[in-house]
């Protein structure tokens, strides 16, 4: 479309087609242009069927968007944007850095970042701080589950640039004015007209006068009816759930009968509408100064009725729920939402009255920065001015819910919204401060699946916070705010769980895979993607994992932030882990490993290739006060893990067992502290190492065979020790043991994966080295004097890389063995069995193309223990894939 973003002055154009390269007065007139543009867009078919184009008319999208930085629908402008902006990929240019994760909680606390409230969102100053590590000035930073905005603050706070993308109209609304700069002089005369304007149209609602004496509402109290479940009379909810001093009773009796029944026994009352019946209990106005408790009177309910006389529709969302619907389904609860079934529904009368003649108010601003901002403070306030908002349960309601309390607070929806403006109205110097002063920030409405109007290879970071599973049903908590915007979420490639939408996990995870598919396809080679993770199920954690390996992403680094320390600790084994923030680090490899591996596919060549090019990616030192912290991602068993994902998503066989490959690797690389370093890393390595007192070991959780082995691999590199030393401690790790998992006695896991020093011949090295070391008697001995060999002997000991071959081979056909048992079984689901040998079963499987068995014994695993493995959710999907199925 040419290059739109050019500032260059340009002589006065000749030809529609030339007017897209010119230079504008004002924003006014750009906008005018380019509002052109995208109305011819829309007429277009084919435009409208973008993934995730909004439920709009032309007319409302074309209101709300500020093209060519932002657009209510997908944004045609991005292409031109980075064009102008972007650097083309350049393999000759150097490019290297480090993973790396900051508290993801820093800023929370900054007034920019709680301007505006939404269900989840990161601050943009933890944000900065991963910008600032992975990019340079210039830089294009893309995040397609963008929310609020936050990244596009962040990057313009450090002179970066941004593409910023969501599915929700609303979400993208709010990004847009965090990103944009307002006239604080225009903002505050614009506000003061339509606040004396509002007050002398609608102030009445909010008077109480009692006589002579006049008082202004500061919230009244609403709540429901009941029937009484023995007597049936009709109750006032509040009448029985508190006392005179407002405090909760603890059981609640029926006033007339005195019998005492349970919340759910009583049964509601409803209005002719089919809503909760509710009244008005209790007003708190400010008289004469002070704060004045009472009951309403005749004249206080007379008011609020003459409110809802008063609304008219022209001015309100009557937008239909549509309840189990496409819009709001799994947030519906019936004895909360009964009667609810338009937006509108959702208020109470007298603050949809205040609201609708703020609304008109705002919509009949000709000057569109200024009408953008005051609706985004407008529509900032609803979840503190709507049902939502429970009198016991302050502000804003349940957050990430649609819950309508049996008690409400009603507030003074001048004065919230008032005070809400002024703040943002002192608060603009600030993001003007923080943005760029010319605007580097681009916006579009659309799902993250296909990101067709990205340019490949042409971003430069990402950063993205993306939906989790069931934590949020982001369509229909923005269904109200979207009403009256006009707009709504096109909700088909939500990447959620719901019922209502017939998406459950597998969906989502499909969904996830596509997105991060994106997200490979627009980054350059060796660029790098962060992605915040919250959610207390580390079956939604595996996925998202798989879902970004799938893509083609090689994982670097996965850090959890114990928020109790404030410490990172790398983390090995999720499970157990995923009530914390995690942050993992991800690149795409460049361009050089994916060539080279094409021509080297399914050899030992392309193993030690893939290898290096990783250890690269991954930081050499990691220490917090005075320690030195494990870099799991530097073990062996997860290097193998990588390699082995690294050849299995791209459809390779793996030349190399597990005992081969870290044969291999002692022999290729360096080795510290159970670490392995390229050549030119450990001496940084042991240089830093020198600074720090002593290495922290990664705590491990014996759940399984797997962290067992792990876990008693730790306990004798350290010390080798016999079966009665160990004994004891393995019963202690063992009481977390899977139910699901078949119970293994320590004998059995000693004799597949460790040796035994039987006291004949010479004492090994790692016995010999320890016993050196830890008694003075045994110093200087020869390996075979007979008081180091008596001392030694009985002792388990971790075997060298290359005498574990024999081991492995021995305990593969133990595991094979078994899975051949599983595979012939007439079970229809396995309820205990060895994880070990269905992984072993799989690898075994996939190498010689078997997908078909692959797919037959996974369906007899439970789902929740497919879905929780990381390693046999990759076999099977990839099989799944391989065979053709779905």
């Amino acid at each position: 479309m040419g290059d739109l973003f050019n500032l260059e002055p340009k002589p006065a154009p000749a030809s529609p087609v030339e007017c897209l390269g010119m230079t504008f007065p004002n924003d006014e007139e750009r906008r005018k242009h380019f509002l052109g543009l995208l109305r011819d867009r829309l007429k277009d078919p084919e435009f409208r069927k973008i993934e995730g184009f909004p439920i709009g008319s032309d007319e409302d999208i074309l209101a709300l968007s500020d093209p060519p930085y932002y657009t209510a629908c997908p944004n045609p402008f991005i292409a031109d944007f980075i064009k102008h902006y972007g650097k083309p990929y350049d393999p000759s240019k150097p490019y290297s850095r480090e993973p790396f994760a900051a508290d993801v909680s820093e800023g929370k606390n900054d007034p920019i970042y709680q301007a505006h409230s939404y269900h989840t969102k990161v601050p943009y100053k933890a944000i900065q701080r991963y910008v600032e590590h992975f990019t340079e000035p210039n830089d294009i930073v893309a995040d397609l589950f963008c929310g609020t905005g936050m990244t596009g603050i962040a990057a313009s706070s450090l002179g970066r640039k941004s593409v910023l993308a969501d599915l929700s109209p609303y979400a993208t609304f709010i990004a847009h004015n965090y990103c944009t700069t307002v006239s604080t002089v225009d903002l505050r005369s614009f506000w003061k007209g339509i606040i004396h304007a509002v007050e002398c149209e609608v102030g009445w609602v909010y008077q109480c006068s009692i006589g002579t004496s006049m008082g202004i509402l500061q919230y009244g109290v609403w709540s429901d009816h009941y029937f009484c479940p023995n007597c049936t009379r009709e109750l006032v909810f509040w009448d029985i759930l508190v006392d005179e001093k407002e405090n909760i009773r603890d059981v609640l009796a029926c006033p007339h009968c005195l019998a005492v029944s349970k919340k759910q026994d009583f049964q509601q009352v409803h209005t002719t509408t089919g809503e909760v019946k509710r009244s008005l209990v209790k007003i708190y106005e400010s008289r004469n100064g002070k704060m004045v408790a009472r009951k309403p009177s005749k004249e206080d309910l007379s008011l609020v009725d003459h409110a809802a006389r008063q609304i008219t529709e022209a001015n309100v969302p009557t937008d239909l729920l549509m309840f189990k619907g496409t819009r709001f389904g799994d947030m519906y609860v019936p004895r909360q939402h009964a009667g609810i079934t338009r937006a509108d529904t959702f208020y109470l009368h007298r603050s949809l009255l205040v609201l609708s003649t703020f609304y008109k108010h705002i919509a009949a601003i000709r000057n569109e920065e200024i009408k953008s901002y005051l609706l985004w403070a407008f529509l900032s306030i609803q979840n503190y001015v709507n049902k939502k908002q429970s009198y016991f349960g302050g502000g804003g309601g349940q957050p990430g819910t649609l819950t309508i309390s049996d008690v409400i607070q009603e507030k003074n929806v001048i004065q919230v919204i008032d005070r809400k403006v002024k703040k943002l109205i002192a608060l603009a110097p600030k993001v003007k401060n923080l943005l760029s002063s010319e605007r580097g920030v681009v916006i579009s409405t659309q799902s993250a699946i296909l990101a067709s109007e990205i340019p490949s290879n042409s971003i430069d970071y990402a950063f993205t916070d993306p939906p989790f599973g069931r934590n949020l049903m982001y369509s229909e908590l923005n269904f109200i705010n979207e009403s009256w915007l006009r707009v709504f979420t096109s909700n088909s490639s939500e990447a959620i769980v719901n019922k209502s939408q017939n998406k459950g996990r597998q969906e989502y995870f499909s969904l996830m895979a596509s997105a991060f598919r994106e997200y490979y396809r627009i980054l350059k080679p060796g660029r790098w993607i962060t992605v915040e993770f919250h959610n207390s199920s580390s079956l939604i954690w595996n996925g998202i994992q798989e879902g970004i390996g799938l893509a083609g992403f090689v994982v670097a680094q996965v850090a959890v932030l114990d928020k109790k320390e404030l410490t990172f600790k790398q983390l090995a084994s999720p499970s157990g882990a995923v009530s914390k923030d995690l942050v993992i680090s991800a690149y795409k490899p460049n361009g050089g490993l994916e060539d080279r591996f094409k021509l080297t596919a399914g050899t030992e060549d392309g193993v030690w290739d893939f290898v290096r090019t990783h250890l690269k990616q991954l930081p050499v030192f990691v220490s917090k006060e005075g320690q030195a912290e494990i870099i799991a991602e530097r073990q062996n068993y997860l290097l193998f893990d990588r390699m082995v994902a690294f050849h299995v998503q791209r459809g390779v066989t793996v030349p190399l067992s597990a005992s081969e490959f870290y044969v291999g690797l002692s022999q290729r690389y360096s080795e510290r502290d159970w670490m392995y370093f390229l050549p030119e890393q450990v001496a940084e390595y042991d240089k830093k190492r020198m600074t720090v007192r002593e290495v922290l070991q990664l705590q491990l959780f014996v759940t399984d065979e797997s962290s067992a082995i792990q876990w008693l691999k730790q306990q004798l590199v350290k010390k080798p020790q016999t079966f009665q030393e160990l004994h004891p401690q393995f019963l202690k790790e063992i009481g977390g043991w899977q139910k699901y998992e078949k119970p293994l006695e320590l004998s059995e896991l000693l004799e597949q994966n460790f040796l035994r020093y039987d006291g004949k011949g010479e004492v090994p090295n790692q016995i010999h080295s320890y016993l050196s070391t830890n008694f003075k008697e045994l110093r200087n001995l020869p390996k075979d004097d007979e008081s180091l060999r008596a001392k030694g002997k009985d002792r388990w000991y971790v075997p060298d890389p290359n005498k574990a071959g024999d081991l492995e081979k021995l305990r593969e056909r133990s595991l094979l063995k078994e899975f051949e048992d599983y595979r012939t079984s007439s079970q229809k689901r396995l309820k205990v069995f060895r994880l070990e040998a269905v992984r072993a079963g799989f690898k075994k499987a996939w190498q010689e193309r078997d997908y078909a068995t692959i797919i037959t014994v996974a369906r007899k695993v439970p789902e929740n223990v497919l879905q929780e493995d990381p390693k046999l959710l990759m076999w099977y999907d990839q099989a799944l894939t391989r065979s053709g199925e779905e």
